[in-house]
């Protein structure tokens, strides 16, 4: 690993805890209907997941051409490469680590699907990223969502195949890998403890109640999760700052997700 990766994780995970509490912004054709929801207004979606403090914040190259220049310094950039809809009619890798050093990014994020007939392809997405970045000193996140085709095209958390995105980040190369949590503590502590790189947690998809949500990530963090990178049940809460402090306490003070609720005010 060389110096300028190393100083890039360093900045990601720079938190006293040694863990990482992300935004992600970065939905994009996976979004659907964007005159609804909390990625409605992306610029102020963005402003609200600002006002929580986040160690890093996802997105788009595009987007972080018209909105990053004013939170720049106030949390680490990781430019978004990957673009894809679940049954692969998008499907496209629109930024390189060289895009995400001229941005200023502290990291490359590249978001695959895994199982189907293009798997293939994505994990070429992966590795080719990998090779790129090293001669920028760039580190490379995997956001690595499994499917399921039985009907239709669907993202699945089981443990078995959160495992298995698990091995496909790491044996491609990559040096933080972003997954969903499986639900069961035992087999998501076994992925984590046999995966040789940070494993952080993908925030959605979104749950019922605020509580819900800070459980499951109170749980990935005692098994072994170094963070967790939070969109829809941050932005697409009531009050994204009160649910910021709250992911906030879970993941830096390792408090209970009951605490951290009633700390926040949320």
């Amino acid at each position: 690993m060389s110096l300028g990766t190393k100083v890039r994780l360093a900045r990601l995970f720079s938190h006293p805890s040694g863990k990482l509490f992300g935004g992600a912004v970065d939905h994009f054709v996976g979004y659907g209907d964007v005159r609804k929801g909390g990625l409605a207004d992306l610029p102020g979606a963005l402003a609200r997941v600002m006002l929580g403090k986040p160690d890093y914040v996802s997105i788009q190259p595009g987007s972080a051409r018209h909105l990053w220049p004013q939170y720049a310094g106030k949390a680490s950039l990781v430019i978004q490469a990957g673009c894809f809809t679940p049954d692969d009619r998008i499907s496209e890798l629109i930024a390189t680590p060289e895009d995400a050093v001229r941005a200023g990014a502290d990291a490359l994020a590249v978001a695959i699907p895994v199982r189907g007939a293009t798997e293939g392809k994505y994990i070429r997405w992966l590795t080719d990223s990998v090779n790129a970045a090293a001669r920028y000193g760039m580190p490379v996140v995997a956001h690595i969502y499994p499917r399921d085709f039985t009907d239709g095209a669907k993202i699945v958390f089981t443990p078995d195949e959160i495992a298995y995105a698990a091995r496909i980040g790491y044996e491609s190369g990559v040096d933080v890998i972003k997954i969903g949590y499986t639900g069961d503590f035992e087999s998501f502590r076994e992925t984590v403890r046999t995966c040789p790189v940070p494993v952080v947690i993908a925030g959605g998809p979104k749950t019922d109640t605020l509580l819900g949500a800070l459980q499951q990530t109170a749980d990935a963090i005692r098994a072994g999760a170094r963070g967790a990178v939070v969109g829809r049940n941050l932005w697409g809460h009531g009050d994204p700052e009160k649910a910021a402090l709250a992911f906030r306490g879970v993941i830096h003070d390792g408090l209970s997700a009951q605490d951290a609720l009633a700390k926040a005010g949320a």
